[in-house]
């Protein structure tokens, strides 16, 4: 990780449009959202620091114009250890696994066994 950016909304459509408009300014990849409670949602981006700066100044100023940004943060040349902290699953009660997740591949699609048509 060469720079984490953050980006705090109130609202889920707020912090889609941050995302959007963010990974559209410059080169960076979606670590995850965290869900804070209260309608907070975290986006989290990591990338090279100047292209983390682009993309949450971008991400920031366009998603003001659709709700309300509560802060944004970036972290130049975060220690190692911090993929505890991103990565890990929210822990407060009730919540589930609404944490940010590290991408994961797709399980393989099952095929179901194929119907023969009646011959009509």
């Amino acid at each position: 990780m060469q720079a984490l950016g953050f980006i705090e909304t109130k609202g889920f459509v707020t912090a889609v449009e941050a995302a959007d408009s963010a990974m559209k300014a410059a080169s960076v990849s979606l670590v995850g959202q965290k869900w804070v409670g209260g309608g907070l949602v975290t986006v989290i981006l990591t990338g090279d620091v100047a292209a983390i700066k682009s993309a949450v100044d971008a991400g920031t100023e366009s998603a003001s114009n659709v709700g309300e940004v509560v802060s944004s943060q970036i972290i130049a040349r975060p220690h190692p250890d911090m993929d505890k902290i991103i990565l890990e699953k929210s822990k407060m009660p009730g919540r589930g696994d609404q944490g940010a997740v590290a991408p994961k591949t797709p399980p393989a699609a099952k095929s179901a066994p194929k119907k023969k048509s009646p011959g009509i």
